[in-house]
């Protein structure tokens, strides 16, 4: 890539905001971002938008980027909403970094919002819905769900309660997992915990409280192998970043010496493939893709933030990153590989699971993270001498695998 740096990055607190609206938490998540990199809104030269529930929730449909940035008084400069799922906000990264590259414009904004709890439970969960392909969704589910097939959930593992079908999704992916390469319940409640451990000290995580390898065993069930605590909640808040090329940073004078360099930003779709092809698994293209066009290699990355709307997200992920071998990530998880401290450190933030998932902010909120390690900034969740950071955040479902999956790749200035 040509020179492309995050030069300014703003976080709400991911959580349950009832009293607040959605145009009060970008607000502050655009604001923080804008300070940070010393930006006056009249030095944008575009926006981005990421967001799911914004039409359906709030009935902004249409517009709601344009709608959003202007009550900000962002005005007068292109403004796109971008939807992509989970990985809505990390698409709008990309394509800011895309007009960067392009000189279309020196300095852009991305933003990722969501306000999510609502009342109406039943609507809150349809959210989700439009997932996966909507004309062909018994076919979805028989295809997905039987990839937990040869792994009985023992009884009293199943959940009476009505979550949404994407729980039983993660859960007979996770079963694939187990019945491939011998992964177990212990080992993926090892990320878990890990992850709820890290979210103590992160001011901005929906959930700041430590649980042990037992306690999040001993959770409720959702779907076998998956307990509560396994998994990611429903999340209100916003995150930001301003990115910059060569020409932005001489003109945010000061912006420099914070700066943090984007060595590659891929998003990817899926592909047909099979059970047996993890080589060709969505994620893993991506990270190979993004690789390359960093030139440098997977025993480089000092820090990451993964996807893990469930934590065997986090296994798949290590493993499609090459962090770990295929099939290694459950032991690693278990050995404390993943821990600040650890071999390769994942999800210093607390994860999904702890952290919180706004759909639209998430990726966004990742790189929030991955920004702060890379300038010392993450305080007692440090990840010491962190010079390159791996992310990775997917979205949607489409035969077997995420729909869409971004990777990006950053380095200390």
């Amino acid at each position: 890539m040509s020179e492309i740096y995050i030069v300014g990055v703003g976080m709400t607190p991911f959580g349950r905001h009832l009293e607040r609206s959605l145009y009060d938490l970008i607000a502050e998540a655009v604001g923080l971002a804008l300070d940070d990199a010393g930006c006056d809104k009249a030095q944008l030269g575009a926006a981005y938008y990421g967001t799911l529930t914004n039409g359906q929730f709030q009935g902004q449909t249409a517009i709601p980027g344009p709608i959003a940035m202007r009550r900000l008084g962002i005005q007068g400069i292109p403004v796109f909403t971008v939807e992509n799922a989970c990985a809505s906000g990390s698409s709008a990264f990309n394509l800011a970094t895309v007009a960067l590259q392009a000189g279309s414009c020196d300095i852009a904004l991305a933003v990722g919002a969501e306000k999510m709890n609502i009342a109406d439970k039943a609507k809150m969960f349809s959210a989700f819905d439009g997932g996966w392909d909507v004309s062909t969704v018994e076919q979805n589910k028989a295809t997905l769900l039987a990839m937990g097939d040869g792994v009985t959930p023992p009884p009293g593992s199943m959940s009476e309660r009505p979550y949404s079908v994407f729980m039983d999704v993660y859960a007979a992916i996770c079963r694939n997992h187990m019945r491939r390469y011998g992964t177990t319940q212990r080992q993926i409640a090892a990320v878990a915990a890990k992850n709820h451990a890290h979210s103590v000290h992160n001011p901005l995580a929906q959930f700041q409280k430590a649980f042990s390898i037992e306690e999040v065993l001993a959770s409720p069930p959702i779907a076998y192998p998956l307990t509560t605590l396994m998994c990611s909640p429903i999340s209100d808040g916003a995150a930001a970043v301003v990115l910059c090329n060569a020409a932005g940073l001489k003109r945010l004078n000061g912006a420099a010496g914070r700066a943090v360099r984007v060595l590659a930003s891929v998003i990817q779709t899926g592909s047909d493939r099979g059970l047996d092809e993890p080589q060709k698994i969505v994620a893993h293209l991506a990270a190979r893709k993004a690789y390359e066009i960093a030139g440098v290699s997977p025993a480089e990355v000092d820090v990451a933030e993964v996807h893990d709307a469930s934590a065997i997200g986090e296994i798949l992920n290590a493993e499609s990153l090459m962090l770990v071998p295929f099939g290694e990530g459950g032991p690693a998880a278990e050995r404390g590989d993943f821990s600040i401290g650890g071999r390769m450190p994942i999800n210093p933030s607390g994860g999904l699971e702890s952290k919180g998932h706004p759909i639209g902010a998430t990726g966004l909120g990742q790189l929030h993270e991955l920004v702060t390690q890379l300038r010392g900034e993450a305080g007692q969740r440090q990840v010491v001498g962190a010079r390159i950071a791996a992310h990775e955040n997917g979205g949607g479902l489409f035969g077997i695998e995420e729909a869409v999956v971004a990777v990006t790749l950053l380095a200390k200035h």
